[in-house]
């Protein structure tokens, strides 16, 4: 007789699947790694940027010590760009990390997290990590209820997760609803608004979120690196929440989870505007190229708000699976979104405009 070892809720977890690396394509269809275009993980198409290459230049001569476990200049740097006390920030291995932290935090096995059908796998990974009972409110028009998900809110609900933008679908929800939402949320339930794809909304949508933590206790405000600041490989984010709330989750936090190169990369990043305006405008002038190749092909897509966009290019549930198929071969890696229950569809990181042009290529052959 086989053993089980661990919790049944912990094996009842399906792994959470990376977008595929170039150099695995390259293996699996005989095809050579620079002529390869990814645009499955919505990474930033420019790379690092020269000011956080520079900051980790210096930052090689201390890599014998150990990082800062309290991130102080990172911190510090934090504070003052978004206006709040350094005690209210807690740092993460990339924004994931946060979820974790709050899943562990403020959540005891058998109570319940609220999320949103479509909303990122990490909410249900995080849910059952924790043996927690998950409360999946159904999607409208691909992006959150917030009606439905605050009528949801039981007894045993310790925390609410909301991505905004929301990664897969792209959707956006205004400030007004989303503060609308707060005010009816009980002060016992934590609420995290994940903002990893922020940066990327038009002035028009941005809100100074952050600031809403002084009015809400039971807020935690999540942002990224990974993203415009384009250090995704360095893994680091951070939350910005009450002291009574941050003081947990540091309680919980690994010591040293974030690296001495990705605090010196982040501090510089944060900074480089010019950097980020960059991107800013590389994404809006690949999303209208998406668009427009989408509407030539006839095809459905949810209007995005993230540096992505979800398209639907089948009728039937293998046509997610035959398209991705059929790019890979071409050496386009795109994102499948089968395990969301989408399997119609797929998810596709605007790139720079020659690898836009390659993939729109690649799905027209794709198509047939």
């Amino acid at each position: 007789m086989s053993k089980h070892f661990g919790p049944d809720y912990v094996r009842a977890i399906a792994p959470y699947q990376a977008g595929k690396p170039i150099a695995e394509v390259a293996r699996e269809f005989g095809l050579d790694e620079a002529n390869i275009v990814k645009l499955a993980s919505n990474e930033n198409p420019f790379g690092v940027p020269e000011s956080s290459k520079k900051a980790m230049a210096a930052a090689v001569a201390d890599l014998g010590r150990y990082p800062d476990a309290n991130g102080f200049d990172l911190k510090a740097a934090l504070a003052k760009r978004y206006d709040v006390p350094a005690d209210w920030i807690t740092l993460g291995n990339g924004s994931n990390d946060i979820l974790e932290i709050a899943a562990h935090a403020f959540v005891q096995k058998d109570q319940a997290v609220v999320y949103s059908q479509y909303s990122f796998a990490v909410y249900a990974l995080a849910t059952q990590g924790v043996g927690a009972r998950a409360i999946v409110v159904p999607a409208t028009e691909y992006g959150h209820d917030l009606d439905a998900m605050a009528a949801a809110i039981d007894a045993d609900t310790r925390l609410v997760f909301i991505a905004n933008p929301n990664n897969p679908t792209g959707t956006f929800i205004p400030a007004a609803q989303v503060e609308a939402f707060l005010n009816k949320v009980p002060e016992t339930v934590i609420v995290v608004l994940d903002e990893a794809y922020n940066e990327f909304l038009a002035p028009e949508h941005q809100f100074e979120s952050a600031q809403w933590v002084r009015k809400y206790p039971n807020l935690v405000v999540s942002r990224t690196f990974s993203k415009a600041y384009g250090l995704a490989g360095l893994r680091v984010g951070f939350a910005i929440a009450q002291p009574a709330v941050t003081d947990l989750m540091n309680r919980i936090r690994q010591p040293f989870n974030v690296n001495s190169m990705a605090q010196a990369a982040a501090i510089a990043a944060l900074n480089d505007k010019a950097f980020l305006e960059e991107g800013a405008r590389n994404n809006a002038a690949g999303y209208q190229q998406f668009v427009e190749a989408f509407d030539e092909l006839g095809l459905e897509y949810v209007p995005s708000f993230g540096n992505f966009v979800l398209v639907r290019v089948g009728d039937d549930d293998q046509a997610g699976a035959r398209v991705n198929l059929a790019l890979l071969k071409q050496g386009v890696i795109v994102r499948p979104v089968g395990n969301y229950g989408l399997s119609q569809w797929l998810r596709i990181s605007i790139g720079l405009p020659k690898e836009n042009a390659v993939f729109i290529a690649a799905l027209k052959q794709a198509l047939g």
